[in-house]
């Protein structure tokens, strides 16, 4: 394949994202011929970000930070798939095959934090990306960032379903003493065979909630949520029970929880997804997803369920706790 223009105006120095993004569109995922190519089959691309703090809307946060882009965990449902298109990538295997690594990210970070006008507001790590999927223990981007963030006091908040999370509980317990720092460890279910088909590339849920289980002991705010519930694959009730009662056990201090929801590259991927694998819920999730969201009255019929078990096992929602 012809070379890229691109290519040779970058010499050493890192692309940024934009410029990568310019390579896809013009020669595909093959012209990024500086990827590094791992043991976990995974291609990884660096590039320098020109930010690191983002600011989002509709969400219960401002926020985000996401030093990684892409995810080899590889969860059919991740709404995240679909911020991948944004490249020219595919929402399917390239979503957990291409990762972007912003090697300056937590050089930008600092220097946002010391910005006179930034006034210490919290933020949310690893909304849009697992933060602890494996290639953290390489760059560890996330552990330098929760350290940036400690200097400077800024209240923070840690969503994964990556139990390298534990490495970094010094971190996480400077944190919690100098500022607001809550950890949600991602457990969706703990039934086996749903694991394995939804989260293909993730930790068993067990070793998750151990994980939970290490922090809390630790002093850390930890505790779990169970998102997304699959609509016919892991919101049988009984499956419901034996998670939030695994979440109780393992001491977390709080459960929360919400209904997949599907949109764009995401709803593609999925509905291909399901289609060869649970080819009978095909029509069902036609009608139950004829928007991005379940219908209401489904979402609180699931919500009440999550409720009457938390009740059960003693444990407290996000806002009580």
């Amino acid at each position: 394949m012809e070379s890229h223009p691109l290519l040779f105006d970058l010499g050493k120095q890192k692309p940024t994202t934009r410029q990568v993004a310019d390579l896809v569109k013009a020669g595909g995922a093959e012209a990024l011929t500086e990827a590094i190519r791992r043991a976990d089959a995974a291609t990884y691309q660096e590039v320098r970000c020109r930010s690191a703090l983002n600011r989002v809307k509709g969400m219960p946060f401002e926020w985000t930070l996401n030093p990684y882009r892409g995810c080899t965990h590889g969860c059919h449902y991740c709404y995240a798939r679909r911020y991948h298109t944004q490249f020219e990538l595919g929402a399917d295997d390239e979503f957990s095959s291409i990762i972007f690594v912003k090697t300056n990210f937590v050089e930008i970070l600092r220097d946002e934090l010391d910005t006179p006008s930034w006034s210490r507001t919290y933020v949310a790590l690893g909304t849009a990306t697992d933060c602890y999927q494996p290639i953290e223990g390489h760059y560890k981007l996330t552990r330098r960032s929760l350290e940036a963030l400690c200097q400077h006091r800024n209240p923070v908040g840690i969503i994964t379903k990556g139990p390298m999370i534990v490495r970094d509980r010094d971190v996480l317990s400077d944190l919690t003493a100098r500022t607001e720092c809550s950890v949600y460890i991602s457990v969706p279910t703990v039934d086996e065979d749903a694991w394995r088909q939804l989260e293909p590339g993730t930790a068993h849920p067990l070793q998750r909630l151990r994980a939970v289980r290490e922090l809390v002991d630790a002093g850390i705010r930890a505790g779990v949520l169970m998102n997304p519930i699959v609509p016919g694959i892991s919101s049988k009730p009984a499956l419901l029970e034996r998670t939030v009662k695994a979440i109780a056990d393992h001491g977390a201090r709080f459960v929360g929880c919400n209904v997949m929801f599907l949109e764009g590259g995401t709803r593609d991927h999925f509905m291909r997804w399901l289609a060869q694998e649970f080819p009978q819920l095909v029509e069902g999730y036609t009608h139950l997803y004829a928007r991005k969201y379940a219908p209401a009255d489904y979402r609180k019929e699931v919500s009440n369920v999550i409720g009457m078990m938390r009740a059960k096992y003693g444990l407290r929602s996000r806002r009580e706790d």
